[in-house]
């Protein structure tokens, strides 16, 4: 991965979570944060 990528990824994934902030509140991070783990776990066990 390059630090272009790492850094695309970085904003979109912060851009992400500051629009959910906005429109929802705060109570959906934790489920977010939940699922995030979930698809790093899943995306693990294709390496």
């Amino acid at each position: 991965m390059t630090n272009r990528i790492a850094l695309v990824l970085g904003v979109l994934i912060t851009g992400f979570v500051m629009v959910d902030m906005l429109l929802f509140g705060t109570e959906h991070v934790v489920f977010i944060g939940k699922k995030l783990l979930d698809l790093i776990e899943w995306l693990s066990f294709w390496r």
